[in-house]
C-alpha cells in the first residue's frame, strides 16, 4: 500500500480553496481527495466538512457507490445544528433526485419518501436559522416543486399476497 504524504497545515487554506473548484469544475471525486487530506490534519474542519458532504453527493447522479455511513460521519461532526439539518437535507435530495433520473420503475415512493425527508430536514433547519438565511426555504420549495411537477405521491403498502389482507 502506498503511503499517502501529509497536507501541512498552513496549506489548508489554499487547499480548502482548490477543493471548492474541483466541486465547480464537477470533479466532485479530486475534491473529496483533497477534503480527505485537509481532514487528515483537521479532523473538525467545518469548511472541508462540508465540501467533502457536497462533494459525495455530487457522485450520485453518476452511479457511484456514495456509503450513507461515510457521509453520516461527516454529517455528525458539523458543529452547527442549522448545517447539520440543512445538509442531511441535501443528502436526502440529491439521492431522491439521483433515483428520479434512473427511472425505475416502481421507486416513485421511495423519491416521493427520499424528499418528503429532505423537506422534513429543511423545516427544522429553517427554524434554527437566522432571518437573513432563506437557504432551507428555498430547498424545500425546491423540493415541494419537483414533487409537484413528477406528480410523486407516497403508496400505500400493500401486502403481496390476497390472503393477508
Amino acid at each position: 500500500m502506498i503511503e499517502l504524504k501529509k497536507l501541512g497545515k498552513e496549506a489548508i487554506p489554499a487547499a480548502i480553496e482548490k477543493a471548492k473548484q474541483y466541486r465547480l469544475l464537477n470533479e466532485p471525486g479530486a475534491a473529496q481527495s483533497i477534503c480527505l487530506d485537509i481532514l487528515e490534519v483537521e479532523p473538525e474542519n467545518q469548511e472541508a466538512l462540508v465540501i467533502i458532504i457536497l462533494a459525495m453527493t455530487d457522485r450520485l447522479t453518476r452511479d457511484y457507490s456514495v456509503g450513507d455511513g461515510q457521509i453520516t460521519t461527516y454529517l455528525a461532526k458539523l458543529s452547527d445544528e442549522f448545517q447539520k439539518a440543512y445538509y442531511t437535507g441535501i443528502v436526502y435530495e440529491r439521492r431522491a433526485k439521483a433515483l428520479l433520473g434512473k427511472n425505475s420503475v416502481g421507486s416513485e415512493a421511495t423519491v416521493y419518501e427520499l424528499f418528503s425527508q429532505a423537506m422534513d430536514c429543511f423545516e427544522r433547519a429553517e427554524g434554527l436559522s437566522s432571518d437573513q438565511n432563506d437557504n432551507a426555504l428555498l430547498r424545500w420549495n425546491a423540493c415541494a416543486r419537483i414533487i409537484n411537477s413528477n406528480r410523486l405521491a407516497p403508496t400505500e403498502r400493500t401486502h403481496d399476497f390476497d390472503f393477508l389482507e
